[in-house]
């Protein structure tokens, strides 16, 4: 066998900490391979190491046992038997002791030839760990107990009509598999009977929920996946508006508007109208699928379907607040084209509203009318300025009056805006024959209740840092409420500590009911068609 092929053979791979040159440092052969290379290729070329490779490799054809020089444990050994050295004795400095246990490379080791006499070790391979997939294009797939346990709910169900179930059937494997609102029952067979059969098999359900890993999936994913259109990224209005159907249809506290459909239309509407004035935080009208996570909407489905008092869900569905909602701006419509002017808005609230104000608001700066129609508001357009406008301290109230205020739209409120706002303010508050009071200790109190980062204008931040955000915009712009702060109730305090949880549209739409509903009463026994005027009654909330 030829030296210089054997030593050609082992150099690919020739670690340089295994040369265990004690005269050179390990990690100079490291920084420099090319220097460990040709420190090999010298030493495989000296005359001493010529006769011990040869000598080695006779032995091991000859089947003799080897003796490997320097691989004694034995200190004297080791100075005798040493391989030969291209340094002169004494002319390298001292290197430190190695571990007793060695280096934790030298038990990785080939099988070649240079394992069986040669002192320089090849380094094996590192193993290469496999990461498990973390990521599921169409959803993790299910644990096999959790696969089985659907399945067994599945045939349970279905184990009475081999044929599949009709739309009617399908609401307890809504409810019962699913686990999501049985007015979902509707949407989800659509979803599976896409050929609008009529009926949905136990096979067709077991492909798309549980084959298509839906069953794994969080309750957000499920309910987006079920009301958004193929191929689209986000839910519109219209998406939500068969759960609203089937929620009219079957929920006991709605069926009261069996016979009036014309106001079942306009509860789904509002309802609607409020999931996205809430939850659609880009106002764009494409709710995404982190929107929906990010929001209450999940929750105020399931209170509802297990709620039999439509009312007690005061997150979006409750029939109460569609109630005032719709009055309100009934009332204002005095034309009922379903339209509102500037002339009714003025009138919101018993004149509350500025002109000034108004006319923001109808410029579309803080939100673009969907009604069409120049100049005209529609009740979309009123709903999202009412829930503004009746509980200032949410984050879409405070981004919609902060666009109103800024007239050069540079996201900051100067004393020079905030003045143009108050000055008519001020105006009635003069015609009103009320002590005046003048802007610049309205600013200090301002200033006072925002704290905000910089004393010479107020950024959208500021506002909602601060509680009092609210009384700020209706110090500028609605006199009522700004009276209203200015002589606080301690009754309406201590109520408001009392029910933390209420939010200022809970409160305004609970005392706005109370007083239409009595009002309506009141219609009713002077118009005759009472039969009994009860002084103890109540009107629910």
């Amino acid at each position: 066998m030829d030296i210089d092929r054997v030593a050609g053979e082992e150099v690919c791979c020739l670690d340089a900490e295994l040369l265990q040159l004690p005269e050179v440092s390990s990690f100079v052969l490291k920084e420099n391979p090319q220097l460990a290379e040709d420190l090999f290729s010298q030493w495989i070329s000296l005359s001493d190491t010529s006769r011990l490779v040869k000598t080695l490799i006779d032995d091991a054809k000859a089947g003799n046992p080897i003796n490997i020089p320097g691989s004694s444990t034995n200190a004297s050994a080791s100075g005798v038997n040493s391989l030969p050295s291209m340094f002169p004795a004494g002319s390298a400095p001292p290197i430190s002791p190695r571990s007793s246990s060695g280096s934790p490379c030298t038990s990785k080791q080939k099988t070649s030839p240079s394992s069986l006499g040669s002192p320089l070790k090849l380094v094996r391979e590192p193993v290469r760990e496999v990461i498990p997939q973390f990521y599921f294009q169409n959803g993790r797939p299910a644990a096999s107990e959790l696969k089985e346990n659907c399945l067994s709910r599945i045939n349970h169900l279905f184990r009475n009509d081999l044929d599949g179930l009709l739309i009617d059937e399908f609401k307890s494997v809504t409810k019962i598999v699913c686990k999501l609102p049985s007015f979902f029952s509707y949407a989800l067979f659509r979803k599976i009977d896409v050929d609008c059969t009529g009926i949905v098999t136990r096979d067709a359900f077991v492909k798309y929920w549980v084959d298509s890993n839906m069953l794994t999936l969080d309750v957000a994913t499920q309910i987006f996946n079920i009301l958004k259109q193929p191929d689209c990224k986000y839910l519109t209005q219209s998406d939500f508006k068969p759960i609203l159907r089937e929620l009219l249809a079957t929920h006991s506290g709605l069926e009261f508007l069996q016979n009036t459909p014309e106001f079942q239309e306009r509860y789904a509407e509002t309802v609607i109208y409020r999931i996205f004035y809430y939850i659609n935080r880009s106002g764009n009208g494409c709710l995404t699928l982190r929107e929906l996570k990010r929001g209450n909407l999940i929750d105020a489905m399931h209170h509802a379907d297990e709620e039999d008092d439509i009312n007690k869900v005061i997150r979006y569905f409750s029939y109460e607040h569609f109630y005032v909602i719709y009055c309100k701006f009934w009332e204002l419509d005095t034309d009922h084209d379903f339209l509102i002017d500037k002339e009714n808005l003025v009138r919101y609230g018993n004149h509350a509203l500025t002109y000034r104000i108004v006319d923001r608001i109808f410029s579309q700066v803080p939100r673009k009318f969907t009604s069409n129609v120049e100049g005209k508001m529609c009740y979309e357009d009123f709903v999202y300025f009412m829930l503004s406008e009746e509980d200032k301290s949410s984050e879409p109230s405070l981004e919609y009056w902060f666009k109103c205020l800024d007239l050069d739209g540079n996201g900051v409120l100067t004393p020079i805006e905030l003045q143009y706002f108050y000055e008519e303010q001020l105006h009635r508050i003069e015609c009103m024959a009320q002590e005046p009071v003048l802007f610049e200790d309205i600013l200090c109190q301002i200033v006072d209740m925002i704290a905000p980062e910089r004393e010479d204008y107020i950024t959208l931040r500021d506002l909602k840092g601060c509680k009092l955000s609210g009384n700020v915009f209706n110090i500028l712009f609605n006199l009522n409420k700004f009276v209203a702060f200015e002589s606080r109730d301690p009754f309406v305090i201590r109520q408001e500590r009392e029910e933390p949880t209420l939010t200022e549209w809970d409160r305004f739409a609970h005392r706005e009911y109370i007083r239409l509903s009595m009002e309506e009463d009141v219609e009713d026994v002077s118009n005759g068609s009472a039969e009994v005027w009860d002084e103890s009654f109540e009107a629910p909330f």
